[in-house]
């Protein structure tokens, strides 16, 4: 594994990558990582020649400076996780990003997907997001790249973005990877206490229960959203959201919907944690 911090080094390596028409793939990360980061990058191994794994935690898609202050950085842990996944681990400073700041800072912004839901209880988030992905796009320049299914929005995002813009990369969507007890996998969960991680797998539950329920028929969706938020609040949770949206556009449901997208938004203790399932009309 090749550990780069600089666009020089990177770019010499992936020259030297196309010129003998080696396939690439990327996942870009914060670190971090744990097993649902490694199985995107097990992915872009069965799909690529060659592998660039980026680590950097963004400023720009943060609202609060404590919570990016408080971000795990595990570099030597992420490394020695990776092994040999990766051909290239590349680390960025904010400084290399945004080398005239952040308000200076040319943006990408994708209407629409970025301003609902998440976006909009977070605004700004997800041009943070979109532009950082955009440069190491730009950067690493490779053929594919895999995003986890659990970012349900940050996921449909970049597939908006990458059209939008005619970038020749292709967004593989990887599944949501779970704990035996049917948790989804994230660094937020590390900031449960041995008691939460007990509770938290029934955020899955009751998403499993309402989709369950719509799979049956149900259609009364502000009824199902109160349902499932009365069930996880009284499971100890404190319910931020639960939305069930057009699984394509991320809108209200319509006759022409192929598929309903559960998404949800719950906070356990100090950590906020997000799950989401797609249930077929």
């Amino acid at each position: 594994m090749q550990l780069v911090s600089t666009i020089e080094q990177l770019r010499a390596t992936v020259t030297e990558w196309r010129r003998a028409g080696l396939r690439i793939g990327f996942v870009p990360t914060m670190g971090n990582l744990h097993n649902g980061h490694l199985e995107l990058v097990r992915r872009a191994r069965q799909q690529a020649d060659r592998v660039v794994v980026s680590i950097f935690v963004n400023p720009l898609q943060f609202d609060r400076a404590a919570d990016l202050d408080a971000y795990p950085r595990t570099l030597e842990q992420d490394c020695e996780r990776l092994g040999d996944l990766a051909e290239l681990v590349f680390t960025p400073t904010p400084a290399l990003m945004y080398p005239h700041g952040q308000q200076q800072q040319t943006k990408v912004s994708v209407p629409g997907v970025s301003e609902v839901l998440e976006g909009a209880l977070r605004p700004g988030h997800f041009d943070g997001v979109s532009t950082v992905v955009c440069k190491l796009f730009n950067l690493v320049q490779p053929d594919l790249a895999c995003f986890g299914e659990k970012d349900y929005q940050q996921l449909a995002l970049i597939r908006k973005m990458t059209a939008d813009l005619n970038l020749p990369v292709e967004i593989i969507g990887v599944p949501t990877v779970r704990a035996d007890d049917g948790l989804a996998l994230s660094s937020r969960n590390g900031y449960l206490t041995e008691a939460e991680r007990a509770q938290a797998p029934e955020l899955a539950a009751t998403m499993n229960w309402l989709a369950e329920r719509l799979a049956a028929g149900e259609r009364d969706l502000e009824r199902l959203a109160a349902d499932g938020r009365t069930r996880l609040d009284n499971a100890g949770f404190r319910t931020d959201g639960i939305d069930m949206v057009d699984a394509d556009t991320l809108t209200e449901l319509t006759e022409h919907s192929r598929a309903v997208v559960i998404l949800m938004a719950a906070f356990l203790g100090k950590a906020r944690l997000i799950d989401n399932q797609v249930v077929a009309l």
